[in-house]
């Protein structure tokens, strides 16, 4: 899928529709991806801050379908694991940003040339307005070459 196509569909997605994120840019080449989430009233936790799972939430399916997309066909990948840290109260519009490195791209191609599965950590930040880190994510990929078909 054209990476402007999965953009739109992305922004009407009603996961991120109804929960104020907007995916502002994703590379054609998918190397690079970047989601915004409004504070709205009605994505505010009980203080006044950011839900954490809507902060949670703007940071799912990136890596594993930029991942997807620059590996190839030939390989099965799945979000395997996440972890997700607060770090301070998010308010305003916070900003996740996703860089795929072409070396992680292959690595992971050459480690999983054999057939086995390798699991690799993804780790990335969540912003505020003022640059400062509102949550530490990490989500870990399976990645694994697939079988020829009998």
């Amino acid at each position: 899928m054209k990476a402007s196509r999965l953009r739109l569909w992305l922004n009407f997605w009603p996961p991120f529709l109804f929960s104020g994120m907007r995916v502002s840019h994703i590379s054609d080449d998918y190397r690079h991806a970047r989601v915004e989430l409004r504070q709205r009233w009605y994505n505010r936790n009980y203080v006044g801050t950011h839900f954490g799972g809507s902060l949670f939430a703007m940071t799912d399916p990136f890596w594993m379908i930029m991942l997807m997309q620059r590996i190839g066909p030939g390989y099965l990948v799945w979000d395997q694991a996440a972890e997700i840290r607060f770090v301070k109260p998010g308010r305003g519009t916070v900003v996740a940003e996703f860089r795929l490195q072409d070396a992680v791209v292959e690595q992971l191609r050459a480690a999983a040339e054999g057939g086995e599965k390798v699991l690799h950590w993804f780790e990335m930040d969540v912003t505020d307005p003022a640059g400062d880190v509102v949550a530490q994510v990490r989500k870990q990929v399976y990645v694994r070459k697939k079988r020829p078909s009998p």
